[in-house]
């Protein structure tokens, strides 16, 4: 019987990356994807706990198919992803209609969880052992290995693809949740990812981003060899059909000169690098707990540039810590002239469930200090990103064509002309016009003109591939 799906996935690359393993293992037991709930036999919500916001989401969209499964008792939906994990229960008790709560490290088990809950009805659960429920290694087991199946369809674009090379996360920072919701910190064995990676360029893959929690941190021991994720590089750029190479997210006490080394040596490895600093003030990164002090950051800061002067880097910070004052954050502010990221993620913090912050420290920053803050560092790196993006005009950068931009609209001048975008190796994004069968291709493009987050240019027309010449 033929089946269908609908899923929803909010938060981080992760997320992506477990959608579509899971679309790919109930492909195999006849399902097909929908885009309509009402045609869906199973409804998924992939879940994230990093954000509130992104917790509200998703019991919001619960709460509007409390009617919808009354209508259908016979259609199964489940909650899977981080929120599972961490709410376990508690999802049960807002939303009673849910029929499957499935942890993060559980997801091979989706399948035949849906299968029983049609023939047996009744609600499952299916979650990882707590921090605090047994020894390390029950608790890495309790988080199962899930077969790399791929959905070359849930990616996002048919010649980019994640692949995990890490789950888990042992730095717990007060304010996260991901190290209960994704156990300890495990690297994947070196072989497995590279078939992984082969299988992904056999499929047309141009570039492959490497996913971990920390992903510098990957080390894999076998006997006496440890391999890092220098090595790993080192390894997959080896692959011929492979040409671009990314890895998010870094942590900056394992920014190794190894790896800044690779980084600068291997011409396919982007040099665009996700470093989050999190605040500028010793003493919030101290009740943070990151690990490392300011002048940590800073010094791996200039190892960084000196071993790859044309780095790209952006960074993460949270405005509004428990305590953090005026001055403090004002040394954040300062953090980011300094370091003129490429562009930087800012977040007012929210304190989240089962954190040491929201165990032990009170949440006193006014909101609408928080939004301000928020709004000054963003206007501070907007001017920065936009400044150093004036540095391109007149330049030529290859681009990776993505896709039509979000905005694209047909010119009635040229009639089938589009307005394209795609990213350059140190992630900057570039908008242009040229025909759909330039998608896929990695181009030369001279950059005309400049925003804070995006660069507008043109196809360099003698360099484009003879077939894309074509049609242009």
């Amino acid at each position: 019987m033929l089946r269908k799906l609908y899923i929803e996935t909010v938060g981080c690359q992760m997320n992506v990356l477990d959608s579509e393993m899971v679309v790919a293992s109930l492909r195999q037991r006849g399902y097909t994807l929908t885009g309509s709930l009402d045609d869906a036999d199973t409804i998924l919500f992939n879940t994230c706990s990093v954000r509130e916001q992104s917790e509200n989401k998703t019991y919001s969209a619960l709460g509007r198919l409390r009617q919808w499964k009354l209508r259908h008792p016979e259609k199964v939906i489940g909650v899977m992803g981080c929120m599972a994990q961490k709410d376990q229960k508690l999802i049960f008790e807002r939303a009673p209609y849910v029929d499957l709560v499935v942890g993060p490290g559980q997801l091979q088990q989706i399948p035949e969880l849906i299968e029983q809950v049609r023939r047996e009805g009744g609600q499952r659960m299916a979650i990882s052992l707590g921090r605090r429920d047994g020894s390390t290694d029950e608790i890495r087991r309790s988080h199962e290995s899930f077969d790399p199946l791929r959905d070359p369809s849930m990616r996002p674009t048919p010649f980019q693809a994640y692949l995990r090379i890490q789950i888990g996360c042992d730095k717990f920072c007060t304010y996260c949740v991901v190290p209960m919701t994704r156990g300890p910190e495990q690297g994947r064995p070196p072989d497995d990812i590279l078939a992984e990676a082969r299988t992904l360029a056999d499929q047309g893959c141009l570039e492959i981003t490497l996913l971990g929690q920390t992903v510098n941190s990957y080390r894999y021991r076998e006997a006496e060899r440890t391999t890092r994720l220098s090595d790993l590089l080192y390894r997959l750029h080896e692959i011929p059909q492979i040409r671009r190479l990314k890895f998010v997210t870094n942590y900056p006490k394992d920014m190794t000169d190894d790896l800044l080394r690779a980084v600068r040596e291997l011409p396919k490895v982007s040099s665009y690098l996700h470093v989050p600093a999190q605040s500028g003030s010793n003493r919030i990164l101290e009740r943070m707990k990151r690990g490392y002090t300011i002048e940590d950051y800073r010094e791996m800061m200039q190892r960084l540039r000196e071993a790859v002067p044309n780095a790209a880097v952006s960074s993460d910070f949270i405005v509004g810590f428990c305590g953090e004052t005026d001055a403090e954050y004002e040394l954040t502010a300062e953090l980011v002239k300094e370091c003129r990221f490429k562009n930087s993620f800012i977040f007012k913090y929210s304190e989240r469930a089962g954190t040491k912050a929201a165990e032990r420290m009170e949440d006193d920053i006014p909101h609408e200090v928080k939004q301000w803050r928020n709004n000054d560092l963003l206007a501070i790196q907007n001017r920065i990103s936009f400044e150093d993006n004036q540095k391109f005009i007149g330049q030529v950068v290859e681009v990776l064509v993505e896709g039509p931009s979000k905005t694209a609209s047909r010119r009635e001048s040229d009639g089938e002309l589009l307005q394209l975008t795609g990213r350059t190796l140190c992630d900057r994004i570039v908008v242009f016009d040229g025909m759909p069968r330039l998608i896929g291709q990695i181009l030369p493009v001279v950059i005309y003109d400049v925003s804070p987050h995006t660069m507008f240019g043109g196809v360099v027309m003698e360099q484009v591939e003879p077939a894309a010449l074509l049609s242009l």
